[in-house]
Parts: structure tokens; C-alpha cells; sequence
């Protein structure tokens, strides 16, 4: 039980820091976000080959959370949560104006989460009930890492004081 508590706190971790990515571009103040609405839907079109890996990428954690946190979905509504959490990032960036709304980012997003699932899958097959663990331990300190790097650069721009 305590496994599926770490894994529930760092999958908030992770989520929290998805929705800066994804919807405010890391941006420390409001008023450095884009405000356009903007909408592309012919898939690839002006897209740039390290935008859609870094989607891809973003996205990798996603499918595994998933599949650590809702073991008992398919395959497919595992797939429909990424596909719907991506849409979801896209329609409020057009609503919000605050980014451009690109049907590259829903394919790329997705894919990552698939690629997230695959790599699920595959510890399992070698690592069987120890896989949660070991997940929980590799993203425990990718976490802590990235927490320290957080901390790091709000100091820097003087927005936390410690």
C-alpha cells in the first residue's frame, strides 16, 4: 500500500510540473506567456523535429503512471486517457489563449503516452510485481532531482526565498 501512495504523490509531482510545461511553457510570471490562439490542424505542418520528440518525451511518464496507477484498465482506456488528457491541454490553450493548439502535439502526446505503456509492459514482463517498486525508486529520484533544479532556478530569479 505505501508503493501505490509514493507512486499517487510522485504521479502528482509529475502532473503538476506537465501542466507548467505544457500550458504555461515553464514561464515564472503570467505576463511572459503568449497570449495567441492559434490552431493547427494538418498534422506536421511547420512543426520542428525536437518539438514533437520533446511531446513524445513529456508524455513517456504518463503512460507509465498510468499503467502503475489504473492496472486494471485496457490497454485502449489507457490510450483514451492520454489521447483525452492531451485534447484537454489543447482546447485550454486555445480557449486560454495561451499557446497555439497543434493536432502534432495531440499525436506526439499520445505516442509518448503508448511508448510510456510499452516500456510499462516490458518491465513487467522481466520484473513481474517488483516493477511498481522499481519504477517508484528510479522516478523517486528523477523527482527529487528535478525538484532541487525547480527550487534552483526560482532562487534565481528570486521568486523563493530559503
Amino acid at each position: 500500500m505505501k508503493n501505490k501512495k509514493l507512486t499517487f504523490l510522485l504521479f502528482i509531482i509529475y502532473f503538476l510540473a506537465l501542466n507548467w510545461l505544457v500550458l504555461f511553457k515553464l514561464q515564472l510570471s503570467f505576463n511572459q506567456i503568449d497570449r495567441v490562439r492559434i490552431i493547427n490542424m494538418i498534422p506536421l505542418n511547420g512543426s520542428v523535429f525536437s518539438e514533437v520528440y520533446n511531446n513524445i518525451r513529456i508524455f513517456v511518464p504518463f503512460g507509465i503512471y498510468i499503467c502503475m496507477l489504473k492496472s486494471n484498465w485496457s490497454v485502449m482506456k489507457k490510450l483514451l486517457s492520454i489521447f483525452g488528457l492531451t485534447l484537454a491541454f489543447e482546447t485550454l490553450q486555445f480557449v486560454l489563449a495561451i499557446g497555439r493548439s497543434d493536432i502534432t502535439d495531440i499525436l506526439a502526446n499520445t505516442v509518448g503516452g503508448a511508448i510510456g505503456i510499452g516500456i510499462y509492459e516490458f518491465f513487467f514482463k522481466i520484473l513481474k510485481h517488483r516493477t511498481n517498486k522499481f519504477i517508484n525508486i528510479f522516478a523517486l529520484v528523477l523527482t527529487s532531482c528535478a525538484l532541487l533544479f525547480i527550487i534552483l532556478i526560482f532562487k534565481r530569479h528570486r521568486i523563493l526565498y530559503l
